[in-house]
C-alpha cells in the first residue's frame, strides 16, 4: 500500500479511527501525527467498541507498529491510562507502540491555564476548548518553554518539572486560578515518566528506516481540516496543523515520501464547540441526523451541531490538502430523508462566495446556497456492495464528489468494520 494520510476533510468527529482500522491490514505502520488527548477516534470491532484518544487506531492490529509522533502533545498519565485499558482488552504495547522523544508533555498546568482563559474569556471569545491543556501546551511549544518526552525521561526531569510549576503558578494566579500543588505533581508525573522510559525512543530514524525498507506507512491525523491553525475557521480553531501538511512536520517524514491523501468526510457535516457553521441545522432534521449518526464527542461526550453536506468546505479541504480520494462515512444516517440539500455556495451582504472567506466576520454572516436532491426512504445498513445501493443514493454521493473535485474511494454505512465499503482503494 502507498505511504497514505488520512486527513478530516470538515471539522473533525467524520469517522477516521474507523477508516484508519479498515485500512491498517494492508500497511506495516501507524502514526499519529499532530494534536493531543482533545481528539477521540472510535473504533468498532465485531460487537467490542474502543475509544482511542493518543495511542494510533492500528494497536487494535497484532504486530503493527504505532508511532505517536513528534507532533502530537502527550498528556502522560492519559497516555497510560489508555495503555493500561487497552493491554487489559487484549492488545500489546511492548514491541508495537513506540513514542517520539521530540513529542512535547502536557502537565497540570497546562489545563489549569486552559480552563482558566476559557473560562475568564468574553463569550465572543470563547473558543470552546476541551480544557485539556493542549493549546497551553503547543504555546510553550511555540514560546520554546516547553517539556519533551526527552526531558521526562532524563534524571534532572523532577528540577526541570519544579521550575516550570513555579513559573506556570505566577500566571496561573494572575487570572484567578488555583496554582498547582508542585510536590504532588513531580511525585505523580516522575513515576509516570519511569513507567514510559521503555516507549520513548527516536522515531524519526524508526519511521524514516522504515520507509527505506520499503515498508508503507499510514499518517493519522486528528481534529479536521476546518480546524487546522493555518487553514480553519481561525480563531476557532486548534492549535496545531490537523491538514495533510502536518504529516511531514509531525513525523519527520520528507513531504515526497508521502504517496497520497485520503480524506475522511460525513454524507453531512457536523462540529462541536464554538464558532461559524454555516449549514447548521436547528430544526428536526439537525435532530434527526444527531440522533441517528449519534452525534456525541468520543473524547468530551459533547453533542455535536449538525447540518447539511458544505461543498464549499469540502472544496477547500481537497485543495489545502491535496486529497485523492474521499472516503464518506454515514451514509447510512440520512436513510430516512425524503429530501436532501447540498451547500454550493455562501452568499453575504449581496456578494456571493465560492471559497472560505478568511474574515471571521463574514464567515459568519455567510447564508447556505442550496441546491436539493431526492432521498432514498430505504436502509442502506445491510448493503455490502456499491451496485446494490438506491440509485438516489449513489447520485447523491456522486454529486459530492463531483462538486468537492475529487473521487470516491470508501464508502461506510455503519459503524461496523464489514459496513465499509471499497470504491477504488
Amino acid at each position: 500500500m502507498p505511504n497514505t494520510v488520512l486527513v478530516g476533510a470538515q471539522w473533525g468527529d467524520e469517522g477516521k479511527g474507523k477508516v484508519i482500522d479498515v485500512l491498517t491490514k494492508e500497511i506495516d505502520v501507524v502514526v499519529r501525527y499532530q494534536g493531543g488527548n482533545n481528539a477521540g477516534h472510535t473504533v468498532k470491532v465485531g460487537e467490542e467498541q474502543y475509544v482511542l484518544h493518543l495511542i494510533p487506531s492500528g494497536i487494535l492490529h497484532p504486530e503493527k507498529i504505532c508511532v505517536i509522533g513528534n507532533g502530537v502533545v502527550i498528556d502522560p498519565v492519559a497516555l497510560l491510562k489508555e495503555m493500561d485499558e487497552l493491554e487489559a482488552r487484549g492488545a500489546k504495547m511492548a514491541g508495537q507502540l513506540f513514542i517520539s522523544d521530540r513529542a512535547h508533555a502536557v502537565f497540570p498546568y497546562h489545563r489549569e491555564l486552559d480552563a482558566g482563559r476559557e473560562t475568564n474569556a468574553r463569550s465572543q471569545e470563547k473558543i470552546g476548548t476541551t480544557k485539556r491543556g493542549i493549546g497551553p501546551t503547543y504555546s510553550d511549544k511555540a514560546s520554546r518553554r516547553g517539556l519533551r518526552m526527552a526531558d521526562m525521561v532524563d534524571p534532572i526531569f523532577p528540577e526541570l518539572l519544579g521550575q516550570r510549576i513555579d513559573e506556570a503558578n505566577g500566571i496561573i494566579k494572575s487570572i484567578g486560578g488555583e496554582p498547582v500543588d508542585k510536590k504532588q505533581i513531580i511525585a505523580e508525573y516522575s513515576a509516570v515518566a519511569r513507567r514510559l522510559v521503555p516507549y520513548v525512543t527516536d522515531t524519526i530514524t524508526l519511521l524514516n528506516k522504515a520507509v527505506s525498507e520499503g515498508k508503507s506507512i499510514l499518517f493519522e491525523g486528528a481534529q479536521g481540516t476546518m480546524l487546522d491553525i493555518d487553514f480553519g475557521t481561525y480563531p476557532f480553531v486548534t492549535s496545531s496543523s490537523a491538514t495533510s501538511g502536518g504529516a511531514a512536520t509531525g513525523t519527520g517524514i520528507p513531504p515526497h515520501r508521502i504517496d497520497r491523501v485520503i480524506g475522511v468526510i460525513k454524507a453531512y457535516t457536523t462540529r462541536v464547540g464554538e464558532g461559524p457553521f454555516p449549514t447548521e441545522l436547528k430544526d428536526d432534521v439537525g435532530a434527526l441526523l444527531g440522533k441517528e449518526g449519534s452525534e456525541f464527542g468520543a473524547t468530551t461526550g459533547r453533542p455535536r451541531r449538525c447540518g447539511w453536506f458544505d461543498a464549499v468546505v469540502a472544496r477547500h479541504a481537497v485543495m489545502i490538502n491535496g486529497i485523492d480520494f474521499f472516503a464518506v462515512t454515514k451514509l447510512d444516517v440520512m436513510d430516512k430523508l425524503a429530501k436532501i440539500k447540498i451547500c454550493v455556495a455562501y452568499e453575504c451582504d449581496g456578494k456571493r462566495y465560492a471559497s472560505i472567506p478568511a474574515n471571521i466576520r463574514i464567515l459568519e454572516k455567510c447564508k447556505p446556497v442550496y441546491e436539493e436532491m431526492p432521498g432514498w426512504n430505504t436502509s442502506t445498513k445491510n448493503v455490502t456492495t456499491y451496485e446494490d445501493l438506491p440509485k438516489e443514493a449513489k447520485a447523491y454521493v456522486s454529486r459530492l464528489c463531483e462538486l468537492s473535485g475529487t473521487k470516491l474511494g470508501i464508502l461506510s454505512v455503519g459503524p461496523k468494520r464489514d459496513s465499509t465499503l471499497r470504491i477504488a482503494l
